[in-house]
C-alpha cells in the first residue's frame, strides 16, 4: 500500500524554553517504517519539524518548529492509501491535532491513523484522549507497539474487511476500542529490522547540535534496547502504557544495531532512550561485554534515565565506563520516603547516593531527576528533597533536573487536576497550577544551591561547563540546555 509516516513539529511553550522544546528523534516511527518497508509497504516520512527545523512560528502560547500544516499537507500524495501521524509527546499535541485536520483535507480518501508512542515518559495514552483526534478526522488510533498491529491493520484495509478491524488488539475507532492484548518478547524484538533511518532527515537533526540527551559528538542516533518498565508511578503514563512489563533485547542484537549504524552512518555517540534499561544487570554487564569484544569505540549514554538499584554494584558502574558510557540519568522524584510511598515509586535513596559517587569517580557524568508539587506534598517533603540534592552534589553529581508535576493522560493522577485549555499545557512547567508560582520559586532557589554546592564541592567541574558550552561538546543536559534554548528563541523572534 502507499503509505505515509507523519513526525509532529516540535512545540515549545514561549514562558519556559527550558524544560520544553526538547527534541526526541522520532525512534518508534522509525522502527515501525523498518517493520513496514519489511513487509513491502511502499513509504513516505514526513518529518514535519526535522524537514524544516529553523523554521518556526507562534501561535498563542507555543512557538512551533518545522513545516507548517500547510507545507506537510502539499507533501502527501494524492494516492496516498494511508497516512500514520506519530502522537510522539503530549507537548506536541497541538501540532498532532493540526497536522492530522491538514491530512485529512490534503487525503480525503486515506484512512489518518494516529499511533501511541509507548516508550517515553512524555508521551500521553492514545485512549483517553481519542476524542480530539477523531473530531479532527483521524480514522483511527493505534495504542501498544505498532509494528505487528500495523501490518494487521493494512492487512485487513487492503482486503476491505471491516470486520477484521474490530478484531485487531489496540485498535481504536469512533465505534470501537480493543485494549492492546500483549507484548513482543525478546524473540519478536530481536527479529524486528533495524529503524529506517535512512527515510528521516538525519543530517538536519544533527546539524542542530542538540539532543534530548547531552550531544558531544557531530553524530548521534537514539537506542531502544529493552520496552517497557515494570514500575507503578503514579505520575507516569507508562504503567497504562506498557501495564508494568520489562522486555529486553539482547545484548547481540542491542551491538549489532551499534556496529551497524557506526559503520552505515558514522555515528559514534547513541543515547539510549528505554524506560528501564538496566533492568538486568545481568544484560548490561553482557551489553558492556560484547561492546569491548568487538573493540567498538562509541560513546554511550543513558539519556532517559534509568532505575539505579538495578545496576547491582560498583562493578557494574565500572563495566559501563570501560564499554563507552559517559552518562547515566536516574531519578530519585523526592527525598521522602512518606511520598515515595504515595507516588508508587520504591527507590532506595542512600544506594542512589553511593552509586552516583561511583559514577563521579570513574567519568560518568550523571543527572538526578525530581518532581515537585505531587498531590499531598508538604514543605517538609521539599525539604527533604533538598537535602537529598545536597548530599548528591557532595558526592558529584554532575546536573539535577526539577520537573513540576502535571497529570499525563493515562497517569493515576490524570483526573486529580483542572484549569488547563490544552493538552500541550500539560508540561514539566505547568503554569495553569495554582500553586505553580510557590513551586516555581522553590525550583528557582533549589538550582541557585545546587549550583552553589557544585562550586564549593567540585569547583573545576562548574568551571569547566562555560568551555563544553562555548565548544558545544555537552557532558550534561545542564549545560547544552541554555544553547538550546538560545537558538530556539533565536528562531522564534
Amino acid at each position: 500500500m502507499s503509505i505515509v509516516l507523519i513526525n509532529p513539529n516540535l512545540v515549545a511553550q514561549r514562558n519556559d524554553p527550558f524544560t520544553t522544546g526538547i527534541v526526541y528523534m522520532p525512534i518508534s516511527l522509525a522502527y515501525l517504517a523498518g517493520a513496514l518497508r519489511a513487509a513491502g509497504h511502499a513509504l513516505q516520512v514526513i518529518d514535519a519539524y526535522a524537514a524544516a527545523p529553523r523554521q518556526a512560528r507562534r501561535e498563542g502560547n507555543f512557538n512551533f518548529y518545522g513545516l507548517t500544516a500547510a507545507q506537510v499537507a502539499e507533501r502527501i500524495p494524492a494516492d496516498a492509501q494511508v497516512v500514520f501521524l506519530y502522537a510522539i509527546n503530549l507537548t506536541n499535541h497541538l501540532s498532532s491535532l493540526a497536522l492530522v485536520r491538514a491530512a485529512r483535507a490534503a487525503a480525503p480518501a486515506a484512512k489518518l491513523v494516529v499511533m501511541e508512542n509507548t516508550q517515553a515518559v512524555t508521551a500521553y495514552a492514545l485512549s483517553e484522549v481519542a476524542a480530539e483526534f477523531y473530531a479532527a478526522g483521524a480514522d483511527f488510533v493505534l495504542t501498544g507497539e505498532a509494528e505487528r498491529r500495523a501490518l494487521r491493520l493494512l492487512d485487513a484495509l487492503q482486503a476491505g474487511a471491516p470486520a477484521a478491524l474490530r478484531t485487531i488488539d489496540g485498535l481504536g475507532s469512533p465505534d470501537f476500542y480493543n485494549l492492546p492484548a500483549g507484548f513482543m518478547d525478546e524473540s519478536q524484538l530481536d527479529a524486528l529490522p533495524l529503524p529506517a533511518w535512512d527515510l528521516f532527515p538525519l543530517e538536519n537533526y544533527w546539524s542542530l547540535r542538540f539532543a534530548h540527551g547531552p550531544l558531544s559528538a557531530e553524530r548521534y542516533l537514539p537506542l531502544l534496547t529493552s520496552r517497557g518498565c515494570p514500575y507503578p508511578c503514579g505520575f507516569c503514563v507508562v504503567p497504562a502504557t506498557n501495564r508494568q512489563k520489562w522486555r529486553p533485547r539482547s545484548a547481540a542484537n542491542v551491538v549489532d544495531e551499534i556496529e551497524h549504524f557506526q559503520k552505515t552512518l558514522g555515528v559514534s555517540e547513541f543515547h539510549v532512550e528505554d524506560l528501564d534499561p538496566t533492568i538486568s544487570d545481568e544484560r548490561i554487564r553482557a551489553i558492556c561485554a560484547e561492546i569491548l569484544r568487538r573493540d567498538l569505540q562509541v560513546t554511550w549514554k543513558i539519556a532517559a534515565g534509568t532505575k539505579v538499584e538495578t545496576m547491582r554494584d560498583e562493578e557494574t558502574i565500572d563495566q559501563m565506563a570501560a564499554a563507552g558510557c559517559r552518562y547515566i540519568s536516574i531519578s530519585p522524584e523526592t527525598g521522602s520516603p512518606r511520598l515515595l510511598k504515595l507516588m508508587r515509586k520504591p527507590f532506595n535513596l542512600q544506594y542512589a547516593v553511593r552509586l552516583v559517587k561511583r559514577m563521579n569517580q570513574v567519568g560518568i557524568r550523571s543527572q538526578a531527576c525530581f518532581v515537585l508539587g505531587y498531590p499531598g506534598e508538604t514543605p517538609e517533603d521539599r525539604r527533604m528533597t533538598w537535602d537529598l540534592v545536597h548530599d548528591l552534589t557532595q558526592v558529584g553529581v554532575d546536573e539535577v533536573a526539577l520537573f513540576i508535576v502535571t497529570p499525563v493522560p493515562g497517569s493515576s493522577i490524570h483526573k486529580q487536576f483542572s484549569g488547563y485549555a490544552s493538552l500541550s499545557e500539560l508540561n514539566f512547567s505547568p503554569t495553569w497550577r495554582e500553586d505553580y508560582a510557590e513551586l516555581a520559586r522553590f525550583r528557582l532557589r533549589l538550582y541557585a544551591h545546587f549550583l552553589w554546592w557544585k562550586l564549593r564541592y567540585h569547583p573545576l567541574k562548574l568551571l569547566r561547563q562555560p568551555f563544553n558550552f562555548l565548544r558545544r561538546r555537552f557532558e550534561t543536559k545542564m549545560e547544552m540546555v541554555p544553547y538550546r534554548a538560545l537558538a530556539l528563541r533565536w528562531l522564534a523572534r
